[in-house]
């Protein structure tokens, strides 16, 4: 693999493991996961901050096992510079379509890769 494809890669990991309801409902897996700086413009318009988030995303919808689940398709990602992941891709949730984009980050020494911003915009109902 090349640098590129790792760093894409490792972001989608770590994208996939925030629609996990088992993470979701962790805080240690959230804080593991967020970068001490992210933010973001959740589908409602809300903005969140890490201590907002890192607080009430247990109780969120979808970090429940037996609730809806997020369903992502067509993940596409890209290193916009070395450290910086952007990723776009689609999400289905309790019948709600979005599109979503997240920018992944990492900063020496460390070598985990973190969610520094995170966006959602609804899609209405009829678009494909």
């Amino acid at each position: 693999m090349t640098q590129e494809s790792d760093a894409v890669a490792a972001a989608i990991a770590g994208e996939l493991s925030l629609m996990d309801p088992a993470v979701r409902a962790s805080r240690t897996e959230t804080v593991r996961l967020l970068d001490p700086e992210f933010t973001e413009v959740g589908a409602s318009g809300r903005r969140y901050t890490y201590a907002e988030t890192v607080a009430e995303l247990p109780d969120h919808p979808g970090s429940s096992p037996t609730g809806p689940r997020y369903e992502p398709s067509a993940i596409r990602g890209v290193l916009l510079a070395p450290g910086l992941v952007h990723l776009t891709y689609t999400t289905t949730f309790a019948g709600h379509r979005a599109h979503r984009t997240s920018l992944w980050r990492r900063q020496p020494p460390e070598t985990t890769w973190r969610m520094y911003y995170h966006q959602a915009t609804p899609l209405p109902p009829d678009t494909p």
